[in-house]
């Protein structure tokens, strides 16, 4: 074995050790060939290796630093358990984390729970075999306690980086989270309604997944601080296998009882999202209720299906890419262990047609 090659041998070693300490620069090339005892010459050749493995990365004033990146191409593979690789607004998403992360060298391994607790735990079992260096997890029905903490104490004994998107659950309260907004958010949503003039407003929100209780907890924080009556009366809850009998069979009946249990006397309702107030729109058409005329209808996320709407949904969504761009980004500086801290990405409220003056 060359010199040069022994040296880039020696160097990835102590970027592994750098790393799990947070350090990325490495020593300037003099102090590396009095460290090794080695020629400036050899010094090069070693750090050209390197960074022809993607290992590290030139940066003008500052020298090489470690990108990160595993010398072994299989330990560079992410997986992301999530609920769907194809419904709804995950396409759009694991396109934008997978970009982010193939510009920087590493791959995406998708795993779909269906929002299965189970699923998730079958999933996490095998993943322990091959113990990755860091995991993307969007919580299977979140709201709930998980029986599959085990399984991430494991993984986080093994030095597994655990990096949840969407919600985290209660008993891992110190992992990091990228999220949405969701209290702002509903409040948000909430007081665009009360300046249009609503002051009987429902409200339609998932229980099992946190998104659900913190979409509802702003909208309806905001009608307390607005002192604007509201009851439980006129709130809603659904539950993950009433979407999946909504999505599979259509089966809408669970929203024709919300119609006639819930929103009697009410002008307005917030969705917990587009897919829930697309179907719902078309629940309120066939009970022969207008909107925006007699019931103003908004919600969260400005899915293809807030266009698809017979009446074009108002909506909540993020600026384009940020969600994704955000979880992989953060993944990738906890893979080089630069300290990271949760995000909540804000919502801007886009206005379409579903909504109007009480």
């Amino acid at each position: 074995m060359n010199k040069y090659e022994t040296l880039s041998k020696q160097l990835t070693e102590l970027i592994s050790q750098n790393l799990k300490q947070g350090i990325t620069a490495l020593p300037t090339e003099t102090a590396i060939a009095e460290q090794y005892q080695v020629s400036r010459q050899t010094v090069r050749a070693a750090l050209s290796l390197l960074k022809s493995q993607g290992l590290i990365e030139s940066r003008r004033g500052s020298g090489s630093h470690a990108t990160g990146l595993s010398p072994e191409a299989g330990r560079n593979v992410i997986p992301i358990l999530i609920a769907s690789s194809q419904e709804y607004i995950y396409p759009h998403l694991l396109t934008d984390i997978r970009a982010t992360l193939a510009s920087k060298g590493y791959q995406l391994e998708v795993h779909p729970t269906e929002n299965d607790t189970s699923r998730e735990r079958q999933i996490l079992l095998s993943l322990l075999e091959d113990r990755p260096r860091g995991i993307i997890v969007e919580g299977s029905k979140s709201a709930l306690p998980t029986p599959n903490t085990d399984l991430y104490e494991k993984l986080k004994a093994s030095e597994t980086q655990l990096l949840f998107l969407h919600n985290k659950y209660d008993a891992l309260p110190d992992e990091i989270c990228i999220k949405d907004d969701n209290y702002y958010g509903g409040y948000l949503l909430a007081n665009h309604l009360t300046e249009l003039g609503h002051t009987r407003i429902a409200g339609l929100f998932k229980s099992d997944d946190k998104q659900g209780p913190e979409r509802y907890l702003g909208a309806f924080c905001c009608l307390r601080d607005q002192n604007v009556a509201f009851s439980d009366k006129n709130i809603g809850w659904f539950h993950s296998s009433d979407i999946e009998k909504l999505e599979k069979k259509q089966d809408s009946r669970f929203l024709a009882a919300y119609i006639k249990e819930h929103l009697s006397g009410c002008t307005a309702v917030i969705c917990y999202n587009d897919e829930i107030a697309y179907w719902l729109i078309k629940e309120l058409s066939y009970a022969g209720i207008r909107v925006p005329r007699d019931v103003s209808v908004v919600c969260f996320d400005n899915s293809y299906l807030s266009e698809l709407s017979k009446v074009r949904i108002t909506t909540l969504t993020h600026r384009p890419h940020e969600m994704g761009g955000c979880v992989a980004e953060t993944m990738i500086q906890m893979l080089q262990g630069i300290p990271v801290v949760s995000q909540e990405i804000p919502w801007e409220l886009v206005r379409k047609e579903s909504d109007g003056p009480a």
